[in-house]
């Protein structure tokens, strides 16, 4: 048996990485006391799992009764009164049948308990080694428990935690089971970092591209399509042009073809590639085309474009002086993601990918990828996107256990790895290294944003591979008229159409910079006699290639201004009497600001310099 020292220490390596040590002890210890609580308001509660999570921790209950307002408002205080008692939390290594003869009641300890015996984790999967089984007691309570925990309960915030909300959940996430009551809680250090995080709460909830996108009639989600296939509206439609007009426009300067390639491909092409060993899981079930087919065939929408690029390339025999070849579609791609975690634009089934693949020699990889950093910054500079890191994402850690989930090909690895990392440095970017995040094939550079709640995802992607171009037996001829192998490179430089509008819904809250913005003018004529001027205006407007509307609605002028307002519309122009004889506007900004009366050839002026400059100001 181990030593409470040594039990306590062993708890330590069930931290997730990239988890702050303190902060997950503190929630898991919290979890422990919300359990406590929970278990006295309601004695025939039986307590499951309460994991530390991403902001703070659940906890489910096998509970038939709904807890209301007041019982949550009992259990807060009552948390508060066992964190004040300054207990100690207590660990001791037990056996299997120790577990059930103290557990006999809770059929969930039990089977974790079996689970557990037999070399599987809480959530059934196979562990690494044999875990030991470990119980926790603070106060008069006690779980089965892996840890780690703080000292005591005293050394947590009373005013540091809130209870969110209890919602369903099903024992081990499968819908045959029991439906479960989870308490959500958020949890920090301090109440002064609680205050901070519910703040960011309200923002997030204010910016959220889900409630902007219905409000300024950007996409909708009809259960008709089934979930994760959104439906663009005009005005979404609209940003999702000029986002493909604008990368497409930089992409043919940078010196890259574009094509266009089928969605969907036997199901051989992805054996090849190894997409189905290793996103079989992801992908849609392939189509039998056998009965009623001239051929007996498996199709599949593609999860990927990759493989079928690799297709354009092996059309036509290649020479190293045709090398580097820039190929680039905005493609089509498909994936079986749970319904679950699907949801507004952000995650969705189907996605169109501004994707590329070059293929090159080995002496042009690092000056290729440094093309694609610059080509990368130029237009997220453009796009006002200004905070972002760089990660090296590699294999898995050889000193951790074998996890299988990459191409076997050490040497490999460490030459890719190093082409990237020597482009990093070489470009003076700062970046830092992570282990077990790169592709099957080969590693990459993540460029990673933070969402306004703080949480970073990778938004673009550059890849070093050498292993599809053997797998499909790729070649060009050298100078000396041998068959070499080229290098490939995978790069998404503004991500897929749809996480991108939803990020920028987000950046934005919906006040789209003017030359991204769905409607851009829009004219307000006083009354019906302004009518014919305003839509000679937007006439002119349009013809300039402007997108403008024009309100020759019955509302009164203020109500227009602000529905104007309300839909994020830049600018905001206003036709009267003195208007229409000066040929000119009354020119209002959408945050109110008003810049009074502008001759319409001084307007014009002014939104072209706007738009042509791609700047975030509304005025020059």
């Amino acid at each position: 048996m181990a030593t409470e020292a040594e039990l306590i220490a062993a708890g330590d390596k069930y931290i997730p990485k990239d988890y702050d040590p303190a902060l997950y002890k503190l929630r898991h210890s919290l979890a422990h006391v919300l359990a406590q609580a929970v278990c006295e308001k309601f004695p025939q509660a039986k307590p499951t799992i309460g994991p530390p999570i991403e902001f703070g921790f659940y906890y489910d209950f096998d509970l038939d009764v709904n807890p209301t307002d007041g019982d949550l408002e009992w259990i807060a205080n009552r948390m508060r009164q066992i964190i004040k008692g300054k207990h100690a939390f207590k660990v001791r290594e037990i056996t299997a049948d120790e577990g059930r003869a103290l557990f006999k009641d809770n059929p969930y300890k039990l089977e974790l308990i079996d689970g557990l015996a037999k070399g599987k984790d809480e959530y059934g999967n196979e562990a690494v080694g044999a875990p030991t089984l470990t119980v926790y007691q603070q106060d008069t309570f006690v779980d089965l428990c892996r840890g780690p925990h703080v000292p005591t309960t005293g050394d947590l915030d009373a005013k540091g935690f809130k209870i969110q909300q209890v919602t369903g959940s099903y024992w081990r996430g499968d819908s045959k089971n029991k439906m479960l009551k989870r308490f959500h809680a958020t949890a920090w250090a301090s109440a002064d970092d609680l205050k901070a995080h519910l703040e960011r709460l309200e923002e997030a909830e204010r910016r959220d591209h889900r409630k902007i996108g219905r409000e300024l009639e950007l996409f909708a989600n009809e259960p008709v399509f089934g979930a994760g296939f959104p439906m663009l509206l005009p005005k979404g439609a609209t940003i999702r042009r000029i986002l493909e007009s604008f990368i497409m426009e930089y992409e043919r300067k940078a010196g890259y073809q574009h094509v266009f390639t089928p969605d969907i491909a036997k199901k051989e092409l992805y054996k090849i590639s190894g997409h189905w060993d290793n996103y079989k899981d992801s992908m849609f079930p392939p189509m039998d085309m056998g009965e009623g087919g001239n051929d007996n065939e498996e199709l599949c929408l593609r999860p990927m474009c990759c493989p079928h690029h690799i297709q354009v390339y092996k059309s036509k025999q290649r020479s190293y002086r045709d090398l580097p070849i820039r190929i680039a579609e905005l493609g089509n791609m498909y994936r079986f993601e749970r319904s679950g975690v699907v949801g507004g634009l952000s995650r969705v089934r189907c996605m169109t990918l501004n994707d590329a693949h070059l293929f090159v020699r080995p002496d042009q990889v690092k000056g290729e990828i440094a093309g694609v950093l610059a080509l990368m910054k130029k237009a997220y500079a453009d796009l006002g996107i200004t905070e972002y890191r760089f990660r090296l994402s590699k294999n898995d850690d050889p000193s951790g256990p074998a996890k299988g989930k990459y191409v076997d090909n050490p040497a490999m690895w460490e030459s890719s790895t190093k082409m990237l990392r020597e482009v990093l440095q070489e470009s003076g970017l700062p970046f830092f290294e992570a282990w077990g995040e790169a592709a099957f094939y080969g590693p990459k550079i993540d460029v990673q944003v933070k969402d306004v709640m703080g949480r970073e995802e990778t938004l673009s992607t550059i890849q070093a591979d050498q292993h599809l171009p053997n797998q499909f037996q790729l070649e060009y001829k050298d100078s000396d008229d041998t068959p070499k192998r080229p290098v490939m490179i995978h790069r998404g430089v503004i991500s897929t159409m749809e996480r991108m509008t939803s990020y920028l819904i987000e950046l934005y809250a919906g006040a789209f910079p003017v030359w991204l913005a769905p409607v851009q003018v829009a004219i307000v004529p006083i009354a019906d006699r302004h009518f014919e001027f305003a839509q000679k205006l937007g006439d002119a407007l349009l013809d300039a290639d402007y997108r403008a509307e024009v309100d020759l609605s019955s509302g009164r002028m203020q109500a227009k201004i602000r529905d104007a307002a309300k839909m994020k519309v830049p600018y905001i122009l206003v036709i009267g009497d003195k208007e229409m004889e000066a040929n000119a506007v009354s020119v209002r900004l959408r945050d109110g600001t008003d810049l009074g009366a502008k001759p319409v050839p001084e307007f014009l002026a002014m939104l072209e310099r706007v738009v042509k400059s791609r700047t975030l100001k509304l005025v020059p």
